[in-house]
């Protein structure tokens, strides 16, 4: 079985663009997860337009409600974030190679060039006994390259596949990424996957098993307008079993 964490980004965004608590974080966190999400990731970026550093030690206090389950912060290693991880401890830190003016993130790292970078950054987080995953793009030869900087996860970007999916390369691309998986399998690596997954491709990607998490935010908001936020966060969840 495939865990979701649900990214709350854009529930962050919504807030904000009105300038109250509503939606109120919190409050779509303890539903999220009292429909049986795995755990919840957020993304705060350097000007918090969506989710906030505050997001974060907020969060954390919440899941302590819900024994394992997990609070997931994703971010560029800058001073700020790696503060807020390191006092947060949430259980899992995706680190994301994120210019701070991105729109979103659209590359995984380059260990050759940012492995002296990371590797104490990684390990930094481990001392305080959070996982860490990189976010890498899907070439199975990097994978090694991954673990040996110390990661104890990947996690492949996957707008690639989702551009593809309905198209005549999607067998083509989900067997890149498949092969991307098991090379980090091989390497002794947890494998996560996200961005732009849906609904409709997130299916085929978990299916061979291969993908421990997934963290959905975007098309799950989006889906919510149709179906209503726990209709969608039930049939993820059901895709994922």
């Amino acid at each position: 079985m495939t865990h979701l964490s649900v990214n709350l980004n854009k529930i962050g965004l919504l807030r904000n663009s009105r300038g109250r608590d509503y939606p109120n974080m919190l409050t779509m966190a303890q539903r999220t997860l009292e429909l049986g999400a795995f755990g919840i990731t957020i993304h705060p970026r350097p000007d918090q337009r969506h989710a906030t550093y505050q997001d974060a030690y907020d969060l954390k206090e919440l899941l302590k409600q819900y024994p394992g389950r997990e609070l997931n912060i994703e971010g560029f290693p800058d001073e700020k974030f790696l503060e807020v991880v390191l006092e947060v401890e949430p259980e899992q830190c995706t680190l994301v190679p994120d210019d701070p003016n991105q729109l979103t993130s659209d590359h995984g790292w380059n260990i050759g060039r940012d492995q002296d970078a990371l590797r104490p950054v990684i390990a930094k987080l481990q001392e305080k006994g959070i996982r860490v995953v990189l976010f890498m793009d899907p070439v199975a030869d990097n994978m090694a390259l991954a673990k040996s900087v110390g990661a104890d996860r990947v996690e492949l970007y996957t707008e690639a596949y989702a551009n593809a999916y309905h198209t005549e390369q999607r067998d083509e691309v989900n067997v890149t990424y498949q092969e991307a998986a098991q090379a980090a399998l091989e390497a002794g690596l947890g494998v996560n996957a996200g961005h732009d997954l849906d609904l409709e491709n997130v299916g085929l990607l978990c299916a061979d098993k291969r993908i421990t998490e997934v963290s959905i935010g975007h098309a799950l908001t989006v889906e919510a307008l149709e179906f209503g936020w726990d209709n969608v966060v039930k049939k993820y969840l059901g895709q994922m079993a």
